[in-house]
C-alpha cells in the first residue's frame, strides 16, 4: 500500500538555473537549497532538484511513492522483474529512499519518511 506520488525528483546539470525555473514556475523559493538537492513544496507536492541524478543513473525526473515499508516493497518490486537502480538509502533525517527500473527501462522510485 503506498500513499501516492508526493516527490519529484529531476536529475539537473545546473542546479542554479534549475532552481531559478522552478522559482518562477512554481512561485516560491525551495524550502531546502543546499549543493546537494534543492527542494520545493507546491500543493501537497515535493519537487526535488538532485545535481548528483546523472551521476547516479537518473535519465529523467523520477516520480516517488511514498511507501510504509521500502524495503519489502523494493523486494516486491525486483521479485516482479524490476532491477535496482539505487538501493535504499538515507538521505537525511532517517528519510529513506530508492529506485528500480522496469522491463521498459522506466524508473519508479519508492521514498519512506521516518516514522515518529
Amino acid at each position: 500500500m503506498t500513499a501516492g506520488l508526493q516527490t519529484i525528483i529531476y536529475p539537473v546539470k545546473d542546479l542554479d538555473r534549475a532552481k531559478a525555473l522552478f522559482s518562477a514556475l512554481l512561485g516560491v523559493e525551495p524550502h531546502t537549497d543546499q549543493p546537494y538537492y534543492a527542494g520545493f513544496r507546491d500543493a501537497e507536492q515535493e519537487i526535488g532538484l538532485d545535481p548528483n541524478g546523472h551521476a547516479q543513473g537518473l535519465q529523467g525526473p523520477v516520480p516517488f511513492w511514498h511507501v510504509a515499508d521500502i524495503r519489502a516493497t523494493l523486494a516486491a518490486l525486483v521479485a516482479a522483474g524490476a532491477e535496482t537502480v539505487q538501493d535504499v538509502r538515507d538521505v537525511g533525517a532517517g528519510r529513506l529512499i530508492a529506485s528500480v527500473k522496469d522491463a521498459d527501462g522506466n524508473f519508479i522510485g519508492v521514498l519512506q519518511d521516518p516514522t515518529g
